[in-house]
């Protein structure tokens, strides 16, 4: 018995990326039901309605008596795993299915699932004409408790499957052989999907000459197809492939999409390639489908991982890699799930886990750490408070009225660098801080505070708040801030609570130097330091904007000398390791695709500069 729940397809949508070819993307539901059955089949058919080719799964399910899959003739090639299971309808007409690629497999071991395909009365699946199935390229094939499927056992499995797989083949045969059709007489070695001469099996690889190297259109050496073939080839060449075994360029069968880069012998670096194209399933394309983005690998996905986020550049959608972790949005105090919430207390403060961005306020009262009995609340564990180290902004206000006694500042929120003061407390402050027992705020990436006043008062052992200056935060001329009653500026001096001598004049956050607001000379970093790697010291480094930025690896250090003048490679004094024209190169470009679809190699002489090969050299 299976339990089962109401779980979205992942999408509904086809699209159409050639005049020849529809997409769509395919389920990854196993074997959950969604809704009622009426509710799945019709989830089903607008899923796959006219669809060509499946970029992910193939998951039929629960479909019963009498149903009409007929739009299901359309499929051509999916590339994920096909699983059959569960029905009662007596036919699934896959019968123009070429190719399941099996980029992913169903139980991390099968391409094809056919699993329990029968009902009461004696109804279920009796009919899979997959007659021009001809390839798996990944993955094996398993049939378990069809007790009414007919013509399985007369498939040659050996020519559809790669040698590979077979030994984690599972076939159970439970039909009655007497109650099937037999196959027709034409049908070759006996092997067919069903009754009649449309169903027998096309064999392409067990009758092959033994001169192919994979699949033929006949038994003689000249019927070999291109080794890019899969499936079978009407002929010879590479654009004579029924399916491309990796990707398809126009007509052509490749093994990769044209590059989008290409080495430049002349510039000595990698330049855009006009004919560069991007991979969309198995098929190269000029641009990427309409909502659709690009990944660094120059593929086309519906989505960008969760470590990556999307930016537009020249015209293009694509996926960045976030420079720590990625943005992501929550809700402040007082909205959505917190509308009625005073505080961060502990049944929430899970909910703020990776967020970069709070979209309103945040709240910190001493209800907080206290608990509530009232609301059956327990105290909040002082360590959960870092969850919220990954806020970089905040679009309301900050208010905090409680911490915990052994932190001696804020560094919960070192990472916060934007109040945006949209909304205020009492309608006037953007940040308060407020009857606290830390020494400094430690709000060391704190670089505006957009709108709304500041108010630290109360906090009677807190220094380094009168340096600070407020002024160079604020975004509108009309805000203010009220420094009071903290501990007196005379107190914070005696007792070494001051800047540290590396900071500027206008002031800082704490006392090391990465707690400066600017430095006195220049910068690391965060980290204020009093010179930069230059002539000495690794790494080496060049000075930009008042900030050490460290030379390209490929940059060897120099003694007592500058290592480079700029970033990149081509700033280098003298490179580590070997010179491709203006750059320093970890070793000479080895096999990179140039112009004109040819693969640049290159040597090195005894200087370490690398050369051209002669172009009759075709591996170095």
């Amino acid at each position: 018995m299976f339990y089962f729940s109401f779980v979205p397809l992942l999408d509904i949508s086809c699209d159409v990326f050639s005049p020849f070819v529809v997409v769509c993307q395919g389920t990854s539901n196993k074997l959950t039901q969604l809704g009622t059955f009426e509710d799945h089949f019709l989830s089903l058919q607008r899923m796959f309605n006219n669809c060509e080719v499946v970029l992910g799964n193939l998951e039929i399910t629960y479909m019963q008596m009498n149903y009409d899959l007929s739009f299901l003739k359309t499929i051509q090639e999916v590339a994920g795993y096909v699983l059959i299971a569960l029905n009662t309808v007596e036919k699934i007409p896959l019968e123009n299915l070429q190719i399941i690629r099996g980029n992913v497999l169903y139980e991390h071991t099968y391409a094809l699932s056919v699993l329990s395909n029968y009902g009461e009365n004696r109804t279920g699946l009796r009919e899979l004409p997959l007659r021009n199935l001809q390839e798996v390229l990944h993955g094996a094939v398993r049939f378990s408790n069809n007790p009414f499927l007919c013509n399985v056992e007369s498939v040659q499995w050996r020519d559809i499957i790669h040698d590979v797989f077979l030994s984690n083949m599972s076939m159970d045969f439970q039909n009655n052989p007497g109650s099937c059709q037999k196959c027709d007489p034409s049908c070759p070695n006996g092997s067919c999907w069903g009754p009649g001469k449309e169903n027998c099996q096309k064999l392409t690889k067990i009758i092959c000459a033994q001169q192919c190297s994979g699949r033929c259109r006949g038994k003689s050496p000249s019927d070999c197809c291109h080794n890019q073939c899969a499936a079978g080839c009407t002929g010879p060449r590479e654009s004579d492939c029924l399916v491309c075994r990796k990707f398809r360029d126009e007509a052509t069968c490749k093994d990769t999409c044209p590059p989008l880069m290409l080495y430049n012998p002349t510039t000595y670096q990698m330049d855009v390639n006009p004919e560069g194209k991007y991979s969309f399933g198995a098929t190269c394309v000029k641009k990427c489908p309409r909502n659709y983005v690009v990944t660094d690998h120059g593929s086309c996905v519906r989505a960008c991982n969760s470590d990556s986020y999307e930016v537009e550049e020249d015209g293009v959608r694509k996926c960045k890699k976030c420079d720590g972790p990625c943005r992501k949005v929550c809700n402040g105090i007082g909205i959505g799930e917190f509308k009625d919430t005073l505080s961060i207390n502990a049944t929430n403060i899970k909910h703020f886990k990776n967020c970069t961005t709070i979209s309103g306020d945040l709240h910190i009262l001493p209800v907080a750490f206290k608990g509530d009995s009232f609301t059956r609340t327990l105290p909040l564990d002082p360590k959960e408070l870092d969850i919220l180290k990954t806020v970089k902004e905040i679009t309301g206000f900050l208010l905090i009225q409680a911490w915990p006694e052994n932190r001696t500042d804020l560094n919960t929120f070192e990472n916060l660098e934007i109040i945006r003061g949209r909304t205020k407390q009492h309608g006037q402050f953007s940040l308060a801080v407020v009857g606290l027992n830390i020494t400094s705020l430690g709000l060391r990436s704190l670089k505006e505070i957009s709108d709304g006043d500041v108010v630290i008062s109360g906090n009677q052992n807190l220094c380094y708040t009168n340096t600070i200056s407020w002024k160079k935060l604020f975004g509108t001329s009309s805000q203010k801030y009220k420094i009071l009653k903290n501990r007196s500026e005379s107190d914070c001096q005696a007792t070494g609570h001051v800047c540290d001598p590396l900071c500027s004049s206008e002031g800082c956050w704490g006392p090391k130097a990465n707690d400066c607001l600017s430095c006195q000379n220049v910068s690391r970093g965060r980290e204020c330091v009093e010179k930069c790697n230059i002539l000495e010291g690794e790494p080496r480094e060049f000075v930009e904007n008042s900030e050490c930025i460290q030379c390209h690896p490929e940059c060897l250090p120099q003694v007592m000398n500058i290592t480079c003048t700029g970033r990149g490679p081509d700033n280098c004094v003298k490179c580590a390791h070997y010179i491709d024209g203006p750059h320093c190169v970890r070793t000479c470009p080895s096999g990179v695709m140039g112009e004109n679809n040819t693969l640049v190699w290159k040597f090195a002489d005894a200087n370490r500069v690398c050369h051209l090969c002669h172009a009759n050299c075709t591996y170095g």
